[in-house]
This record gives structure tokens, sequence and C-alpha cells, in this order.
């Protein structure tokens, strides 16, 4: 049984300074090629993928901004109102509620920024599309009232404003129009 021990354990210090050697010749080898390795696997400059795309969102900084401005010329109205920012997927960024702004005012301020994104358009002419397809009144989350305005980037939408609460959706739209109006600033 000792020989058998003995010849186990020499075999097994023999593989361990074998892989120790090796070990120590590939390291060398592959601090000596590193740098050839590094710069050959360097990115390239990114090819075009048809298979992606790139979008242009409103940061929460410009939502913050665009909310308060149109807040700030329904006050000066005298207008009680709620104004919602949504993005281009219709999650709300930003909600302000103005003091006295009825409780309807908010969930209607977010479905009139989500429907002005979704389409595109002003609410206000969305409505009057309802004569000819009154069933987009269906569609889940939207509310066919003027108060809402989209924002667009280089013609495309990247997020909708909708404002509610003021006596006339007129009004409302008026004061969604100030916030886009305020990012051009």
């Amino acid at each position: 049984m000792q020989t058998r021990t003995r010849v186990l354990t020499g075999t097994a210090l023999a593989l361990a300074l074998g892989a120790g050697t090796f070990g120590a010749v590939s390291a060398s080898a592959s601090a000596s090629t590193a740098p050839t390795a590094r710069a050959e696997s360097a990115p390239a400059a990114p090819a075009k993928d048809k298979n992606f795309t790139t979008s242009t969102h409103l940061t929460i900084d410009a939502a913050s901004r665009a909310a308060r401005a149109a807040l700030d010329a329904a006050e000066k109205e005298g207008q009680k109102v709620t104004v919602a920012v949504v993005d281009r997927s219709g999650n709300t960024l930003v909600t302000l509620r103005g003091d006295g702004a009825g409780p309807q005012s908010y969930e209607s301020a977010e479905r009139k920024a989500f429907t002005a994104v979704s389409w595109n358009a002003p609410t206000s002419v969305l409505a009057g599309r309802l004569a000819q397809a009154p069933n987009l009144k269906d569609i889940p989350g939207t509310l066919f009232l003027a108060g809402g305005a989209p924002v667009q980037a280089s013609g495309a939408p990247v997020a909708g404003i909708g404002v509610a609460g003021a006596p006339s959706g007129d009004l409302d739209e008026k004061f969604a129009k100030a916030g886009v109006d305020s990012l051009a600033k």
C-alpha cells in the first residue's frame, strides 16, 4: 500500500509541476502577444444594422420645464388645470396638478397627452376625425377632446403634453402648446 501511495503522490506532484510550468509558459507567451491581441480586437466603427433603430426621447428635465410652462400659462389666465407629459410609449414622465384643479383633470390630462403622441397631432384635430371614424374613441387610454399637443423631433412624435381642467378644450390646448413652445427656447 505504501508503494501505491508513493506512486500516486509522485504522479500528482509531477502533474502539478507540469501544469505550473505550462501555466508560466502560457502566461509568458500571452504577455508578449497581449498588445498585439488588444490591437487586433479593437472595436471597429459600428456597422449599420437593419435590425435596430435609435430613437429620440424627451429628458425628464425638458419634460418638467414643458409641464411647468404649460401650468404657468394656465395660472396666468386664472385657470386651475393639470398638466401631464408622456413619452412616445405613453408612459407618464411628469404630472403637475395645479392648485384647485378638479379630480377628473389628472386622468384626462394623461389621456390627452397619450392621444396626441400616439397620432402625432393635436387632440382638437383628432376630435374632428371622430365623425369619420367614431370607433377611434374606443381605443384604450385615449381621449379625443382638445387639450393635447405632440412634441416632435425631426417631425416624429417623441412625447405628448396634455392639459385638462380649463372651461374649454381650446384653452387646455393653448396651454399644452405653451409647454411645447417652451422646448424650442
